[in-house]
């Protein structure tokens, strides 16, 4: 009998962060400011909860009365994520609808298509993080539910959800597109100085290396 040990046992339990940046360029041409390009990052709102289904399917093709292959295919992810009330105008950039300055009101109406990439951090039971860049997708306009207030504690927040896709640009480190990156700080492994300062990609992902002793 073959026996296998059981290492530590964890789950995810925390989540924070929740920030996104504007998809600004996705391609393959080469030269400056081509490729995959993001804009300046910012909060979207306080994150309570974050679930990810990702779009699959297997199909076995018969040949001679047998199965032969399995012919796999992945499709776009869907993240929902439970958030506080989001800020209008904030609401406004990521739903692609109209924000008002001058008067702070969000004009709901037409959206215009944005592609968005989206950061967080989660965590383990055993207290070790990992830190999440997804590269491309778009925000639906969330439901909101308002009631009376009451002698109670009872508020409601937003519920939005991501549809992430896989980016145009090869990355040079894969050789093809990504939809996201998870890196656990637990393995010590990689250098995260700046992580959220901007979109991070496998390309720009280092090793860590030791500080020399002074």
């Amino acid at each position: 009998m073959l026996s296998k040990e059981l290492g530590e046992v964890v789950e995810y339990r925390g989540i924070e962060g929740l920030v996104a940046a504007e998809v600004i360029k996705d391609n393959n041409l080469s030269g400056e400011g081509e490729g995959y390009v993001t804009g300046e990052i910012f909060s979207i709102a306080g994150i309570a909860e974050l679930s990810k289904t990702t779009e699959s399917s297997n199909e076995s093709k018969y040949y001679d009365n047998m199965p032969a292959l399995v012919i796999s295919s992945t499709g776009a992810d869907e993240v929902t994520c439970s958030v506080s009330a989001i800020d209008q105008e904030v609401l406004a950039k990521i739903t692609g609808q109209h924000y008002d300055a001058e008067t702070g009101t969000l004009i709901e109406g037409e959206r215009k298509n944005k592609y968005f990439a989206i950061g967080y951090k989660t965590k383990k039971t055993n207290g070790d993080e990992v830190y999440v860049w997804r590269y491309k997708g778009t925000f639906n306009i969330p439901e909101a539910t308002h009631a009376t207030e009451n002698d109670g504690t009872d508020a409601n927040g937003q519920e939005i959800t991501y549809t992430g896709i896989k980016t145009t640009h090869k990355f040079a480190k894969i050789g093809a597109g990504a939809k996201a990156i998870n890196v656990d700080l637990g393995k010590d492994l990689a250098d995260v100085t700046g992580f959220f300062d901007k979109v991070t990609t496998p390309d720009d992902l280092k090793k860590k290396t030791e500080t020399p002793a002074g």
